[in-house]
């Protein structure tokens, strides 16, 4: 059978330009499909930008609708590098002059110098055993800490007995309420263990002791028992021996409030002002006031009217008209958004039940509607409201049933909820139109290059029959040719 190498060849006709003809005449239904998926698509990209603006709005009504927003208390101090405080909402409004005379402080000791930090200290076999206790130092008297878990023990290996042994085994063992560190104070003998109490106060003085008598009594030349270098080294009891140098005393936080004396362990300081916690951090003079905090209820009021604008704005944009060109944007005309932004305005309009305090709209603490669907926020009068009527705003915003937080908190879930959502229901519609559309497309497609592809091959049968014919009309010719050369020949 004859072939053709290239279609329209045999046939001399542009077999190929029809080919692609018909290719695109076909194709058409796949561009329309592509238009109809790039349709659904920027919907659904518009329905995740709104889905976005509720989000933001959702949250904002949500921190309205909590009473404790509108119950705060703050406290303020004149000086913030002396002091700091956090108030409790019950907390009683105040003044008060305070005086830091003294901050907390961890007890630290150190030992003599060592020539070494590696070598080894107790010469004997037996354990070591090593006696942290913790309590009250005044002059020589150690009064010990009534709490036993205030006393522990931990036992050193003589063959591990280096200051760097020591420190690490004091560290390793985290109830101990020591650390350890060495230091390199630069003499001939220049390490150093330094040990420090892990809390503050003056009764973490610390008082350690070594196990054993350190003096063997049976022989009159005073032989030192194996555990008497780290006795020492380590021992220091108030009330007797001390080998230990005490680098920093243990004291508590000092001060006055009023000028009534005041002490703590440590530079936090709770309740010398009733359901106020200071922190102080060096000594110095402050004013401790202590007031109602509305700032942050009107922060987060001033949040919420910032995030319906929000919300406002994006579904201006998605609903758009263009006279020029006589187009819309994507969601003009929809109902799932129009429905979303009727039902937020309608409870966002609707008037509370009075609690007694007369306020049941937004427009009586200074939100209001403006003509193009925004909301307007006058901090003045905002502020007026929450000086003069916390309670009576507290339940404009956080009323259980009917707070416009609350509210709108509840509508926007229900809008979005994830099993019956409008919102969730439309995106859930499109996603189900776009896995259609691409199903189609996929069969379409598988249709349009089978046409094709049949097309081609009646093309090219057609090519081989007219490839055919000319060579059998050539042949003929020839013949006839030769016929009539040789009848003239004659």
């Amino acid at each position: 059978m004859a072939s053709v190498s290239s279609l329209g060849i045999g046939s001399g006709l542009d077999l190929n330009t029809l080919l692609t003809g018909l290719k695109t005449a076909e194709q058409v239904p796949l561009a329309a499909i592509q238009k109809q998926q790039t349709s659904y698509t920027t919907k659904l990209t518009a329905y995740g930008q709104l889905n976005g603006a509720l989000s933001g709005l959702q949250s904002a009504a949500a921190a309205l609708a909590k009473p404790e927003l509108f119950q705060g208390i703050k406290a303020n101090s004149t000086a913030t590098d002396v002091l700091t405080a956090t108030a409790l909402p019950a907390a009683v409004s105040g003044s008060y002059a305070v005086n830091v005379t003294q901050l907390s402080q961890a007890q630290s000791l150190a030992t003599t110098g060592q020539a070494d930090a590696s070598t080894n200290i107790g010469d004997g076999t037996t354990a070591i055993r090593v006696q942290f206790e913790f309590g009250k130092t005044v002059g020589a008297v150690f009064t010990k800490d009534a709490d036993a878990s205030r006393t522990q023990s931990l036992d050193i290996d003589p063959a591990h007995s280096s200051l760097s042994d020591i420190a690490k085994a004091i560290n390793a063992k985290t109830t101990l309420g020591v650390t350890a560190s060495i230091v390199n104070d630069g003499s001939a003998t220049p390490f150093r263990l330094v040990l420090t109490s892990t809390k503050t106060g003056e009764a973490s003085s610390m008082r350690i002791t070594v196990a054993g008598d350190q003096v063997d009594p049976g022989n009159t030349g005073g032989a030192r028992l194996p555990d008497a270098k780290i006795a020492g080294l380590l021992t220091n009891d108030p009330a007797a021996a001390k080998t230990l140098q005490q680098t920093v005393a243990a004291q508590n936080t000092k001060l006055t409030v009023n000028g009534i004396d005041i002490t703590s362990a440590t530079n936090s300081v709770p309740g010398a002002v009733a359901d106020v916690t200071m922190t102080v951090s060096k000594v110095g003079t402050s004013t401790l006031t202590v007031q109602k905090d509305t700032d942050s209820a009107g922060d987060a009021i001033a949040t919420f009217v910032n995030a319906f604008n929000s919300l406002q704005s994006v579904a201006k944009r998605l609903t758009a008209f263009d006279a020029a060109s006589k187009s819309g944007a994507v969601l003009l005309g929809d109902s799932t958004l129009r429905n979303i932004q009727v039902g937020i305005r309608s409870a966002l309009t609707s008037a509370q039940t009075d609690d007694g305090s007369g306020l049941t709209m937004l427009s009586q603490v200074g939100v209001s509607f403006q003509k193009d669907g925004t909301l307007a926020l006058d901090s003045t009068k905002l502020k007026a409201a929450l000086d003069g009527n916390i309670s009576g705003v507290t339940h404009l915003f956080s009323g259980a049933a009917s707070g416009y937080g609350t509210k709108i908190a509840a509508l926007i879930t229900s809008y979005t909820d994830t099993t019956g959502g409008v919102l969730t229901a439309a995106t859930k519609g499109i996603n189900a139109t776009l896995d259609m559309l691409g199903k189609q497309y996929t069969a379409t497609s598988a249709r349009v290059e089978s046409t094709v592809a049949r097309y081609k091959a009646q093309f090219t049968a057609l090519d081989v029959m007219m490839s055919r014919m000319n060579q059998t009309s050539n042949y003929l010719t020839q013949q006839f040719d030769a016929l009539n050369n040789s009848d003239n020949k004659k």
